[in-house]
């Protein structure tokens, strides 16, 4: 009896036994096959391989340009077969401002600045009715100049004009000239609108939808541009449009700023109020790029 147990006990073990190499043998055999092959083939690799944690081989990584890296799809007439990559920050989004970090180098920049210093102006403001140019004084205090993209013999304000197309999406022939500004210590421009109010300006042909502003040079001290409504704040009355509070933003040479005065639905945002604070230190240099919803005569 005993004898029979234990026979049966063995031949069941044994069975058991049995099973287990085989599956441990199939395993084996089966992770062998499948890394060697993917050591030893000649095949490249795919993403697949990445994914199942392989190292692709460097000659893959060599030979991604960037249409396979993209996998980009075949554009339109107008469009483009490449990406523009454009590093931006959003600052606020009441208003909605983006800024945009070594938008042009700064020889681009100083070029600019030697275009506008023949032919700077004293800056003029758009009278609402009942303003004149004596009781506006010292609203704003820059001195400017405006020129156009194709008036510019080198070709810098070009490049300039269609890289900002491309960062808002807006057409260049929607674009103003260019007004480059230039603030000395003390100028400023006390807070304000791009857009116009009909109810203040009288009915308009077209509309100011954002600004970009390209910044020219540094500033030491003061010169920002600021935003003294930015999420609702300071809304209650009692802003006196001259102090410089709110969102600010520090010139830095080459770095571009961009916000939209409108809403989509074609009305004026009342965050998108903004001003130049004085320059305390040094000089600031701006070119101004008003972007409206129709097409600019030249």
């Amino acid at each position: 009896m005993k004898s029979k147990t234990v026979k049966g006990n063995w031949s069941l073990r044994t069975k058991k036994f049995g099973s287990s190499s085989v599956l441990f043998i199939c395993i084996i055999s089966f992770l062998s096959g499948f890394f060697g092959s993917s050591l030893f083939s000649n095949k490249p690799q795919n993403w697949q391989d990445v994914e199942f944690g392989l190292r692709p081989r460097l000659r893959f990584v060599e030979s991604r340009n960037e249409a396979t890296a993209y996998n980009l799809l075949s554009a339109g007439e107008s469009g483009d077969d490449s990406i523009t990559l454009i590093p931006f920050q959003i600052l606020s989004w009441k208003p909605r401002a983006l800024y945009f970090p070594k938008f042009a180098s700064s020889e681009q920049c100083e070029s600019i600045i030697d275009i506008a210093k023949v032919d700077l102006q004293p800056s003029i403001l758009a009278l609402r009715e009942g303003e004149t140019k004596e009781n506006t004084e010292g609203v704003r205090t820059s001195s400017g100049m405006f020129i156009s993209a194709s008036e510019d013999t080198t070709g810098i304000l070009d490049v300039i004009e269609e890289k900002i197309a491309r960062a808002t999406m807006i057409p260049r022939v929607h674009g103003e000239a260019f007004n480059i500004l230039c603030y000395e210590v003390g100028q400023r421009y006390i807070s304000h609108y791009d857009a116009f109010n009909p109810a203040e300006y009288g009915p308009q042909k077209s509309q100011r939808v954002a600004s970009f502003l390209l910044y020219l040079s540094d500033v030491e001290e003061g010169g920002e541009t600021m935003f003294p409504f930015e999420n609702g704040l300071n809304m209650d009355g009692t802003y006196g449009y001259e102090d410089c509070i709110g969102l600010k933003v520090k010139p830095r040479q080459g770095d571009g700023l961009l916000f939209y005065s409108l809403f989509h639905n074609g009305t004026i945002d009342p965050t998108s109020l903004h001003g130049s604070c004085p320059v305390i230190k040094g000089v600031k240099w701006v070119a101004t790029k008003w972007i409206r919803d129709q097409e600019q005569d030249e």
